[in-house]
């Protein structure tokens, strides 16, 4: 009798494309992160914020991951940047097939810096590589302090934590420190920034950040 183990399957099947999209992503000498969050923490308003402050260093395209719609694309692509969407259809996350696929479409040989803006899922997208250079996980003030404990494998897979939505920690019930050391108790290697897209507080730190990330792949 032969048993069929589907999760270990597919597992194995995006590990093999992920490794394809990552020798694509660094023959061509391209940069990738992986922006991961619950559902409007803010990862597009991060990319808008973002974007402005390093398209005359870099050439920047974004592929955009949604269950439905293309506003967060359409975002993006009003400042001028090259972008394609990706509309999973009700899946919780990208997966390297999908992402294999955006690769194709996109001009790479013109691209510096490439942002993958995954679905709005604090479980799913940590459990499938695309091939990225590093993950970036968003979390709001506003969800709560116990998220680390309550969702360790985003944190563990993560090599940045990126606190937003400062400007409201007057009016949230949230503990920065516990959410800093619980994501440290996961993750001792995980770096953490704090910003307000809305102020602009902290996105100096967080361009910097890029900035040397970038020159530490492309430098090797």
């Amino acid at each position: 009798m032969h048993e069929i183990h589907v999760g270990t399957d597919l597992r194995e099947k995006n590990r093999l494309i992920a490794e394809e999209n990552r020798d694509l992503i660094r023959k061509n000498g391209v940069v990738s992160l992986n922006i991961m969050s619950a559902p409007g923490a803010g990862k597009t308003s991060l990319l808008v914020n973002t974007i402005p402050h390093l398209r005359d260093r870099y050439s920047i395209g974004v592929i955009e991951g949604d269950l439905q719609t293309s506003r967060d694309a359409e975002r993006i692509a009003e400042l001028g940047i090259a972008v394609y969407q990706i509309q999973t259809g009700g899946v919780c996350h990208l997966d390297a097939s999908m992402v294999h696929s955006a690769l194709h479409r996109l001009d790479l040989d013109i691209i510096d810096l490439l942002f993958i803006e995954n679905v709005g899922n604090l479980v799913c997208p940590a459990e499938f590589d695309l091939g990225e250079d590093a993950r970036v996980m968003l979390l709001s003030i506003t969800e709560g302090d116990d998220k680390p404990k309550k969702y360790p494998l985003m944190f563990r897979e993560s090599r940045l934590l990126v606190l937003n939505k400062v400007d409201l920690l007057q009016y949230v019930d949230f503990d920065i420190d516990k959410a800093k050391g619980e994501a440290l108790d996961i993750n001792p290697d995980i770096e953490i920034l704090e910003l307000s897209c809305k102020t602009g507080e902290g996105i100096d730190g967080w361009i910097s950040w890029i900035e040397k990330f970038y020159g530490k792949c492309r430098n090797g």
